[in-house]
């Protein structure tokens, strides 16, 4: 039984719009590439042809990453719920009280997790410590760098 990839309907939609770019133009320029790099001659001391070669074989494997994915993908309705609680899928505004800031957090799966993006993981510890809690609670996360604490503020 293969892993199911949880996803929300952007991830979904971003990730097809990633592999319809590696299938179509990124397949043809590293193609040219490699034609190019065969046209230099002996090609056991080429190294833009084996350049070309471990970019094609990157880009293969990031394409059948990408199809599995797709194709076991279980997608989170981010519509669905009374938003009472934080889970898969939640919007979730928190107070962080060693910065005195609010920041925001959209909880996905691990596929597409993004902390630069504010896409938490629900594998990691703020993702695992914030599901299931409610508006108002406080939640102490165990980080590398120690105790980081956050109240709820909101659920969306």
């Amino acid at each position: 039984m293969e892993k199911k990839f949880a996803l929300t309907y952007d991830g979904i939609k971003d990730l097809e719009e990633e592999l319809k770019g590696l299938k179509g133009p990124k397949r043809k320029e590293i193609a040219q590439k490699i034609k190019e790099a065969r046209g230099q001659g002996d090609l056991s001391e080429n190294a833009e042809y084996d350049a070309a070669k471990d970019e094609q074989a990157k880009m293969e494997a990031r394409i059948a990453v990408i199809e599995k994915m797709l194709r076991n993908a279980e997608v989170i309705d981010e519509e669905e719920g009374d938003h009472d609680s934080v889970v898969l899928g939640s919007k979730v505004l928190l107070y962080d009280e060693e910065y005195d800031e609010e920041v925001n957090y959209h909880i996905v799966g691990s596929a597409e997790a993004n902390p630069e993006k504010q896409r938490i993981s629900n594998e990691s510890p703020l993702g695992q410590g914030l599901l299931g809690q409610k508006v108002g609670a406080e939640v102490a996360i165990e980080a590398p760098a120690g105790i980081i604490k956050f109240k709820i503020l909101a659920i969306a």
